[in-house]
């Protein structure tokens, strides 16, 4: 069965590892029988006492689960395969359908939603912490379909208190339509 928890667990135990060591990761995963808000609310805590901003977006950019990436991936080829530029390929039904929009140059990403299963009984979040993974799996599915380095920035978050979730989507490099 798919234990949403744990694999966070352990991603989050990882990414930390992979930026201090064992016992920083172990502490900050914490591996208690804490609820799943109270968990999330208190790993985000323990990450923002151990780490400077820029580390912890690292680490939770390198957090995601990668839950349905397959079939996001699958319909962003689509829309590349059937585009010749940026605002073309934000502006097909299906890519306005899935909260892809272009504006003044900019492609971006929008939920109404927390697409997020861990904060689903979250009220509400203090800081973006969190949220930093939904950048990490954005950069990992664009760059797989735009064929190029891309990142992502994360400008609202429903659990902030924002009306829609939104990320600016920023190709590193010229797109090959």
């Amino acid at each position: 069965m798919f234990d949403i928890r744990k694999i966070q667990e352990q991603v989050i135990y990882n990414a930390v590892k992979a930026e201090s060591n064992d016992t920083t990761a172990q502490k900050i995963v914490n591996w208690n029988e804490e609820n799943n808000p109270t968990w999330v609310i208190s790993t985000m805590k323990r990450l923002e006492e151990n780490f400077d901003k820029s580390t912890i977006k690292n680490i939770r950019m390198n957090c995601q689960c990668g839950y349905g990436m397959n079939e996001k991936l699958a319909l962003l080829k689509e829309l590349f395969e059937s585009s010749s530029c940026l605002e073309e390929f934000a502006s097909h039904n299906k890519a306005k359908a899935a909260g892809l929009s272009f504006r003044n140059g900019e492609l971006y990403l929008q939920f109404p939603y927390c697409p997020c299963p861990m904060l689903a009984e979250v009220d509400r979040l203090e800081t973006n912490t969190w949220c930093q993974c939904t950048t990490g799996y954005s950069k990992v599915i664009f760059a797989k379909a735009f064929g190029c380095e891309v990142d992502v920035e994360l400008l609202k978050s429903v659990k902030m208190g924002d009306d829609i979730c939104l990320m600016k989507i920023i190709p590193l490099e010229v797109i090959q339509f």
